[in-house]
């Protein structure tokens, strides 16, 4: 598909200012995170079993959308660290917390939703909401092929 010259030229600054903006904000979470010994993808794990209290490996790494090796990497701190447990049914792996899991999830999930908030403070409630949608409506014109 053809495009204007301005469009390629606005196209290309906002994904520039996006690209800033997640490499600014992935560096404050895991430096926050860190309070806890935790790091992003480690994180959404913790937060995801939040809503899924026992879940299969590969559906972790699909709703979460990473490959299995990586979902494996992570998992294998989690579980060395005493959060998660693994049990194996056949051929399918579930995914739980554990008791410290679970105390770990209650007290790293409200606060980082506060530390989200805080990153967004500058922007309106109708603004958060416009930005939701429009990354949405961005994201579905992503080819990953």
């Amino acid at each position: 598909m053809k495009y204007s010259l301005r469009r390629i030229r606005l196209s290309y600054i906002a994904w520039l200012r996006y690209a800033r903006y997640y490499n600014r904000t992935m560096t404050c979470t895991n430096r926050d995170l860190a309070k806890w010994g935790l790091r992003t993808g480690q994180f959404d794990i913790i937060s995801h079993l939040k809503k899924h209290e026992r879940v299969t490996q590969s559906e972790l790494a699909n709703r979460l959308a990473v490959t299995n090796s990586n979902i494996t990497q992570i998992l294998s701190k989690l579980e060395e660290a005493g959060y998660i447990k693994r049990e194996q049914e056949w051929k399918t792996k579930y995914i739980s917390l554990t008791p410290a899991g679970v105390i770990l999830r209650n007290e790293v999930v409200p606060a980082q939703e506060q530390f989200r908030a805080d990153q967004f403070s500058n922007l309106t409630e109708e603004e958060l909401e416009q930005l939701i949608h429009l990354l949405k409506k961005a994201n579905q014109g992503v080819n990953e092929e």
